[in-house]
């Protein structure tokens, strides 16, 4: 039986603590539909800790593709309040929050969403790139990041000379490459068979294990069941809260 997480005081104003990567304060999200408004979030609050392994579960409607949206700054909620890693990232410019999303936020998605006719590095050193990276050190990292995935020896192959599970590796050695605050993956083993991602899951387990804070998004169980803890999302709110281990 997990037990229950503690959200913050709304009642905070202060800068969290550095323990705290992300906490997010009464966050609302209202889509203006004519004469009606539908609140596709309505009163969020959260935080997690700096290498915490966080799956966010809810059926289809729920809000939680809302959520992830605010949460990886593609969006910006109607109301309330969200901080990364001690910035107060609800309040930036759409500028600012390009730059924020580039250097501290790694994203793994369901279709790998890899340039077809670059190599896997190239891919790799997108992020690196859009920051300004000088290209010997952007190589250098890049291929690193792709050890660290265990595909060193496909770094020069194009995506449609990998398999399914090695192309979420590069997409996941991409989300690596700027040591980002958290890896947002949004249903990473989506699209590949059961065997396969389990060994994308180990690979996700290892990363936590070194450090790293991982945010899953996902409506499968056995998925959610790896993570530490599982924030479940219904009708815009948070349901529950639990810590499984």
């Amino acid at each position: 039986m997990g037990s229950l997480v503690e959200t913050p005081s709304l009642s905070e104003t202060a800068r969290p603590p550095e323990r705290v990567v992300i906490r997010a304060e009464d966050l609302w999200k209202t889509y203006d539909m004519g004469a009606v408004a539908v609140h596709a979030l309505s009163g969020v609050s959260f935080d997690i800790d700096r290498g915490d392994y966080v799956a966010i579960m809810g059926p289809s409607g729920s809000g939680k593709s809302t959520l992830m949206n605010l949460v990886g700054c593609l969006d910006t909620p109607t109301r309330g309040r969200y901080w990364l890693n001690g910035r107060l990232v609800s309040e930036l410019s759409d500028d600012e929050l390009a730059y924020i999303r580039n250097k501290e936020i790694g994203f793994v998605f369901q279709t790998f969403n890899l340039l077809a006719r670059a190599t896997a590095l190239h891919n790799v050193e997108l992020p690196l790139i859009y920051s300004g990276t000088p290209a010997e050190a952007r190589i250098e990292r890049a291929k690193e990041a792709i050890e660290t995935v265990e595909l060193g020896d496909r770094m020069y192959h194009k995506p449609n000379e990998l398999s399914g599970g090695q192309r979420q590796r590069v997409a996941i050695a991409r989300a690596l490459v700027n040591h980002p605050s958290i890896i947002l993956a949004d249903e990473p083993t989506g699209n590949l068979d059961s065997a396969t991602g389990v060994e994308i899951m180990n690979l996700f387990d290892r990363l936590q294990g070194a450090g790293n804070t991982i945010i899953l998004v996902t409506h499968e169980h056995d998925i959610a069941a790896r993570a530490h803890r599982v924030i479940h999302i219904r009708d815009g709110k948070i349901d529950r809260d639990e810590r499984v281990r």
